[in-house]
């Protein structure tokens, strides 16, 4: 096993703003739409997607009667020549049908750890959303029971981020596999995790939904289009095509009217204009897709950690996503009205030399944000070599509306018994050969799976620790 690098969170206290693209480009950021101004370049041939990891066609899985493996838990079982069971398959990513049905055969294949379930929220195009419930084991007779399960992992908010279905699923996989063969480890690189690590990972309970975004990501894959909202069309404007959607993460509570809730800014955080990459929508959790995260985050009473996964900018963010943090006065946060039109502002002597807004945080909470993404980002670096910096989301773009605050919100606002800290892991780099950059090669793939093994297993080692 690597030596664990701390260089990751060394660079995330040094870090400046607009380290990486993350999952908005510069383009989209100004109100642009990337393929409409790469389509307009006359100074290089055009770009196609060609060279990206393709969609995997039919069903692998048969409708949950094969079960998928990891990467993680193939390298022991190769070395001692034992019979590979469960499919793992890196040339195609999964298609929507096929996310489910890994889910399903997961089940089937470990039907005393894993609950498959649905979400009571049907997305526009009426798609249902759902998930799985993981652990050790579940006791008899309290397979309904939500109680106990203290991690839930998402991915495929935004349509175009491919690949994170696919890594949530498989890393859940690895740790079944390896739990119920008794693999002595499991390896993701350059970074090994004995069978203990992997049981008490399983013993803190674990909620998956990984296709958050069904009708975006469907839509994505059908037309290659680098689709990154939902695909709810009544704020629409017709012969807009872009219009089309509201941007999932900025849909959620916290500061979600950024226009009242935060200072004026140069580049707004979301937009209103339907046009936008980033419309927030019509009201706060007005879209049915994050009405079941909410619906999530209240149904599972033990849940103490949330991780979002993205792409593309080898970053893992913590919260808050609007402004900076502080710890001494907790009326100065995102309810109180008496700093509305004044948050979001960094560095704060923009607005007078006097002023100095910043966002209440538990010492405690801060503390363990700090550490897990922290961990997250340096030993994910160690596992590919390629550097994951870990920072606080501010340091990105100020954000508004967003899942990974979305549960520290509810502890203010709903008035939730326990807050959810929350990390967004922004995976891989950008595809600089593909028309849409956030659709990774079949190598890219790969070193993705890698170092999101890591990053969730090293989420779930600090939701034990801290």
């Amino acid at each position: 096993m690597k030596t664990t690098s701390l260089l990751p969170f060394f660079l995330a206290v040094t870090a400046g703003p607009n380290l990486a693209p993350a999952c908005l480009t510069e383009i989209e950021r100004h109100g642009g739409h990337i393929l409409t101004s790469l389509h307009k370049r006359q100074d290089s041939p055009p770009l196609s997607n060609d060279n990206t990891v393709p969609i995997g066609t039919g069903d692998r899985f048969n409708n949950g009667t094969l079960f998928p493996r990891g990467i993680g838990s193939r390298p022991y079982a190769q070395t001692q020549g034992q019979n590979l069971t469960g499919i793992t398959q890196l040339e195609t990513v999964y298609n929507v049908a096929e996310i489910k049905s890994a889910l399903l055969g997961l089940q089937r294949e470990y039907s005393s750890q894993v609950i498959y379930f649905e979400l009571p929220h049907k997305t526009y195009q009426n798609a249902t959303m759902f998930g799985a419930k993981v652990r050790s084991k579940i006791p008899k007779g309290q397979q309904s029971s939500n109680k106990g399960y203290r991690v839930l992992l998402e991915a495929a908010i935004h349509a175009r981020e491919r690949g994170g279905p696919d890594y949530t699923i498989n890393f859940v996989s690895d740790l079944l596999y390896a739990d119920k063969h008794s693999l002595p480890n499991i390896t993701y690189g350059g970074v090994s995790y004995p069978l203990s690590q992997v049981r008490t990972a399983l013993s803190l309970g674990i909620v998956i939904i990984p296709l958050v975004n069904p009708d975006g990501v469907s839509y994505d894959h059908s037309t290659n289009s680098c689709w990154r909202k939902n695909r709810n069309p009544l704020s629409s404007t017709p012969s807009e095509p872009y219009s089309i959607g509201i941007d999932l993460n900025r849909n959620f509570a916290p500061v979600w009217n950024f226009t009242n809730d935060l200072a004026p800014l140069d580049l707004p955080p979301a937009s209103f204009d339907p046009s936008s990459e980033t419309f927030a929508g019509t009201a706060p959790l007005s879209e049915p897709e994050t009405k079941n995260i909410d619906w999530a985050m209240a149904s599972f009473p033990d849940l103490t950690w949330f991780l979002d996964l993205h792409s593309m900018a080898t970053l893992v963010l913590y919260g808050w996503g609007h402004d900076s943090n502080q710890v001494t006065d907790p009326q100065m946060n995102l309810l109180n009205p008496i700093y509305d039109h004044k948050r979001g502002i960094i560095p704060d002597q923009l607005i007078s030399p006097s002023w100095g807004y910043k966002e209440y945080i538990p010492q405690a909470e801060w503390d363990a944000s700090i550490l897990a993404a922290g961990h997250v980002a340096s030993r994910m670096t160690d596992s590919t070599g390629r550097t994951y910096v870990a920072i606080q989301a501010t340091s990105l773009y100020p954000t508004s509306g967003n899942s990974v605050d979305h549960g520290k919100w509810r502890k203010i606002a709903a008035k939730s018994k326990r807050s959810i800290n929350g990390l967004a892991v922004e995976f891989g780099v950008a595809n600089g050969e593909a028309e849409c950059m956030f659709y990774p090669t079949a190598g890219m793939h790969r070193l993705n799976m890698i170092e999101v093994g890591v990053g969730l297993m090293e989420l779930l080692g600090a939701a034990g620790r801290l």
